[in-house]
């Protein structure tokens, strides 16, 4: 049987006459890492702030192993936070950094540095113990962040937007570490952040927020192969948004039609550009070719509406003004409404 780590039970948390989170039901497993995702102001960084204990939920539970610590404050939690900016102390060498912890909750000294030089070893930074941060790469920055957080072995690690001050050539590599450290360690971790690469990158399941309550909870396939609505397949990647009708199993938008299954009348279906394949000759027309490096762009001009198509960059690039066919695989068409 899973055991819990962390679980909301009708969280609501109310700023005056603003709700900033409106009601969450949700249960995240030991070893999980579970990221919240969505646009400013959906209520993510809330409801990660209701976990720390930096807020508290105005109505409903929230359980951190098993304990209720709705109105806990965050000295009494056994929580670990990875903040946007690292907040290491400047003055202080990595070890005392990762050490620092220890040190106020009690123990020893020498006893904390002992831990937080073993951590720091496992975190692949033996060697730098005696550096000052300024000394060190924003990706070793981020993992004495994350020794740090470690060291005091917490019920659950939290990342607020962990990558938003590492260089960008940076986040692919730091995300990978971020990642194989939590599995290393077997850790309990909640990430935030509103970038979807990042969230399918590093989560087994992602929480959609949507206006303070969760639109979707899946893993990063589900919910990029599955969305449940408009607003998660446009929200999750790029996505075409076709409108159309269905009968006798049959969706038909004008210049389409397609083998969908479910409920007969007005349906919505998304199409995600990479699996929209073009073949010379018919009605449609490239009005538009943007070349990234490994894939062109293509803005196709059709009955049913504008839609962008995105194809390797190894396949004959087609210019513009070209007629084209559409070739679309029922199976790769999600209903959404």
């Amino acid at each position: 049987m899973t055991e819990t780590a962390i679980e909301f039970r009708g969280v609501v948390k109310r700023y005056g006459e603003a709700v900033a989170v409106a009601g969450i039901d949700l249960t995240i497993a030991k070893g999980e890492l579970v990221t919240f995702l969505g646009p400013s102001g959906c209520g993510k960084t809330t409801s990660l702030r209701l976990i720390a204990g930096l807020e508290l939920p105005s109505e409903g539970q929230v359980l951190i192993a098993g304990r209720d610590v709705s109105r806990d404050p965050a000295s009494a939690r056994n929580v670990g936070m990875v903040f946007q900016s690292y907040a290491l102390f400047p003055h202080m060498s990595v070890l005392d950094n990762v050490a620092y912890g220890p040190v106020i909750r009690g123990t020893k000294r020498p006893a904390a540095r002992a831990r937080a030089a073993e951590i720091l070893d496992q975190v692949g930074l033996s060697g730098l113990h005696q550096r000052l941060p300024s000394e060190l790469s924003g990706g070793q920055q981020q993992r004495v962040a994350v020794a740090r957080a470690i060291v005091q072995q917490p019920d659950v690690i939290l990342f607020d937007e962990p990558l938003s001050n590492v260089d960008a050539k940076l986040r692919r590599k730091v995300r990978e570490e971020i990642r194989s450290l939590q599995r290393r360690f077997g850790l309990t971790a909640v990430y935030v952040t509103h970038d979807q690469e990042e969230a399918l990158a590093v989560s087994d399941r992602i929480v959609v927020m949507q206006q303070g309550r969760i639109a979707q909870i899946g893993t990063p396939a589900d919910l990029y192969e599955r969305p449940a609505s408009p607003f998660i397949a446009d929200f999750i990647g790029d996505a075409n948004l076709i409108a159309g009708h269905v009968a006798q199993g049959r969706f038909t938008a004008p210049g389409l039609s397609l083998d969908v299954p479910g409920p007969e009348g007005q349906a919505m279906l998304s199409l995600r550009p990479e699996r929209i394949g073009l073949d010379p000759g018919g009605p449609d027309l490239i009005a538009s070719a943007t070349y990234l490096g490994s894939r062109i762009e293509y803005g196709i001009q059709t009955p049913a509406g504008d839609l962008l198509v995105s194809r390797p960059i190894t396949e004959t690039p087609l210019p513009v003004g070209t007629r084209v066919h559409l070739r679309i695989d029922p199976k790769d068409a999600s209903r959404v409404a």
